[in-house]
């Protein structure tokens, strides 16, 4: 006996978007997933970056510690900031170190991955856990080791210099007490533990370039100059810039090094517009005109990786 069932409605079917409708869906799931980091970035460096900004505006000193109260001042602190007579030097110091740590690093960056790319796999190997331990030292560690190898009397570069009798005795000299001297120990050692990075970041890069385009070259005569030229640079145009960037925005804010170092000297040699922001407020108690500088310092840094941003965008619609 056949039972007849009545046939169920079939559930109808959610509309699909529309092609606006999904085009917007698309835009907006980038936004989406980067809401998270953002928020984070925004509650750990804008709130921070506010108060810097208000604190520049106000006679924010000693008192104000055990008070809570500052007066407001305007633009007073930044009046006395670029009408002081270390602003041009400070400028002036801290752009021509800046250039110097971040062009060694490249120079030397760049060397290191062309020398990896030529090693076998184990030397390749050994090259690259030396550069990853010589990145992981903290720079505070990293600072007290250099402290120790620079040191007179007991210095093992001190004990080397003098034992091979061209340079003759250094056995107490003392690299922090004259100008030159302090900023080759601060450029060594910024330079030694930026290179890492850089090194690794452009070897990653050389090993996306096909072998054939410098075997063409070899073909037309081109030599090794020529090669790293044509066909090395042109591939390697936007990582350089993006590790460029990263070198200016991090050898600006070089602090611990120096200050650990040197404290800025011998007689500001080595002080900087970081530097100088720390000591115009903790070592003279004025709080206002330090954050005034650190906001001036941003500020300045801000419109250099503006510029070289839109330097690697367009190298990356070009390519």
């Amino acid at each position: 006996m056949t039972v007849l069932t009545k046939a169920r409605p079939a559930r109808p079917r959610a509309a699909a978007p529309t092609g606006a409708a999904a085009r917007r869906r698309r835009r907006a799931t980038p936004y989406l997933l980067l809401a998270p980091g953002a928020l984070v970035l925004l509650l750990v460096v804008g709130y921070p970056l506010v108060r810097l900004v208000l604190i520049s505006f106000q006679d924010y000193g000693l008192r104000t510690l055990f008070t809570g109260t500052a007066e407001w001042t305007g633009l007073d602190n930044y009046a006395k900031v670029l009408g002081s007579d270390e602003i041009v030097p400070m400028l002036l110091r801290t752009a021509a170190l800046c250039v110097a740590m971040a062009g060694g690093t490249l120079a030397i960056g760049t060397a290191v991955a062309l020398l990896m790319r030529a090693l076998g796999p184990r030397m390749r190997t050994a090259v690259t856990l030396v550069l990853i331990t010589a990145w992981a030292v903290p720079n505070v560690a990293a600072t007290m080791l250099w402290t120790w190898l620079f040191q007179p009397t007991y210095g093992v570069v001190n004990w080397m210099l003098t034992r091979l009798r061209v340079f003759g005795d250094f056995g107490q000299y003392d690299w922090t007490a004259h100008t030159w001297s302090s900023l080759v120990l601060v450029w060594l050692l910024v330079v030694w533990q930026s290179v890492p990075f850089v090194a690794l970041t452009l070897y990653a890069g050389l090993t996306q370039i096909p072998a054939d385009y410098y075997e063409a070259a070899a073909l037309d005569g081109a030599g090794a100059w020529r090669r790293f030229r044509v066909v090395t640079v042109p591939f390697l145009r936007s990582i350089l810039l993006l590790v460029t960037v990263l070198s200016v925005v991090w050898d600006f804010n070089v602090f611990n090094q120096i200050w650990l170092l040197t404290h800025g000297g011998p007689d500001g040699a080595t002080s900087t517009l970081v530097v100088w922001s720390f000591t115009r407020a903790f070592a003279s108690q004025s709080y206002g005109q330090g954050a005034a500088i650190a906001v001036l310092a941003t500020g300045l840094l801000m419109a250099l990786t503006w510029y070289y941003v839109r330097r690697l965008v367009r190298t990356g619609e070009e390519l």
